[in-house]
């Protein structure tokens, strides 16, 4: 007998794996605004989510089946969140990092490349913060957990000057 034979012990297994497993393919298929989902993006969680139901608890339909592995996703998550908390690389390894997109009303073409977001995303983001062109940001941040910050003004040049 191995300690995988017990049936709540596979499926806490289960669980932490299909926890880090949805965590990296989030993190390798990228992300933009987690805080803002598309219809797409909800129906995808929709569906990922019924699709390893089965994977973390097998044929166990049970209540005490479902709490272990709920419990289980709970208890990984604490512990994710600490170790994030501690090892500050392991957050930018795992979440990502705070990128600039615009910068005294110049694209980062390079950043907006590298987070898929097109220029009318951009743009309907400026809008939503009131701004109407480009050169009116100061400074626009794709933050980690996936929100866009922006701040618009005045840009100066180099002497002082408003542009």
């Amino acid at each position: 007998m191995t300690i995988f034979d017990n049936e709540y012990i596979r499926i806490i297994i289960s669980s932490g794996v299909i926890y880090l497993f949805i965590i990296a393919a989030i993190r390798l298929f990228g992300k933009k605004q987690i805080s803002q989902l598309s219809v797409i993006d909800l129906v995808f969680i929709l569906l990922i989510s019924n699709s390893v139901q089965n994977a973390m608890v097998g044929l166990n339909s049970t209540l005490a089946g479902g709490l272990v592995a709920a419990g289980t996703l709970f208890i990984m998550n604490f512990i994710f969140k600490q170790l994030l908390y501690r090892f500050p690389k392991l957050g930018n390894l795992i979440q990502g990092k705070k990128m600039i997109l615009i910068y005294k009303g110049k694209l980062n073409k390079d950043n907006i490349e590298e987070a898929k977001l097109t220029i009318d995303e951009i743009m309907e983001l400026l809008r939503k913060h009131g701004i109407s062109n480009i050169r009116d940001v100061r400074m626009m941040m794709l933050e980690m957990d996936g929100n866009i910050s922006v701040i618009s003004g005045e840009i100066r040049s180099k002497k002082g000057e408003k542009r």
